[in-house]
């Protein structure tokens, strides 16, 4: 029916009739947010895990009656290890603070440049994490698994706890690169939506 020259629909008219599109968008926002920040802490988490687990490694043996001891530093792939989850761990500190800040505050990234920063960011540290991580896994593998074309021994065969103690740091290097992976993904999302939303702007003036 019409209404002072209005046609209403439904006894509403169409300036009264509520949209649930922008509550959606804020809705999804949060839970973007939300598994952002938890992403961040296991990486923070598990990349001070995978440092100390990896750092710490060390393992002496006798062998007729010489000690031989085995530590980390004798693999140099995982010294790279320790020193890109170390970073990941740090870099993912800082960016939980900025994500509780802005939780509180109740803010959105809108600034491009700022965008732009944790996007480069996000993308330098995963790709570390993984340069890192496959470096270590390739020297594992040597490890565990000899290589008799160069007379390689199985040095796992002889040290034991060495290996398992590494073995637990790379499977948690396994999972900070795999979570930054997927924090770089939300970081250029939160990026190009941003010039989308431009684009919507934009349109509506015409």
């Amino acid at each position: 029916m019409s209404h002072g020259g209005a046609t209403v629909v439904g006894g509403a008219s169409p300036g009264s009739v509520p949209v649930s599109h922008g509550h959606k968008l804020v809705t999804v926002d949060r839970r973007v947010r939300v598994t952002e920040l938890v992403l961040r802490i296991l990486i923070c988490v598990l990349g001070v895990l995978a440092a100390a687990l990896v750092g710490s490694d060390s393992q002496v043996r006798v062998f007729f009656s010489i000690e031989k001891k085995a530590k980390f530093t004798d693999m140099k792939s995982m010294v790279f290890l320790v020193a890109a989850n170390g970073i990941a761990a740090t870099y993912s500190l800082i960016q939980v603070l900025r994500c509780v800040v802005g939780m509180i505050r109740g803010s959105v990234l809108f600034s491009k440049s700022l965008a732009w920063i944790i996007f480069s960011g996000d993308q330098a540290v995963a790709y570390l994490s993984l340069s890192a991580l496959a470096a270590a896994l390739q020297s594992s593998i040597y490890g565990k698994q000899g290589q008799e074309e160069f007379q390689w021994i199985k040095i796992c065969n002889m040290y034991g706890k060495f290996c398992n103690q590494a073995g637990e740091g790379v499977a948690s290097a396994v999972v900070v690169t795999l979570s930054m992976a997927i924090v770089s993904s939300i970081s250029a999302y939160s990026l190009f939506r941003l010039y989308g939303r431009n684009k919507r702007q934009g349109s509506r003036r015409w």
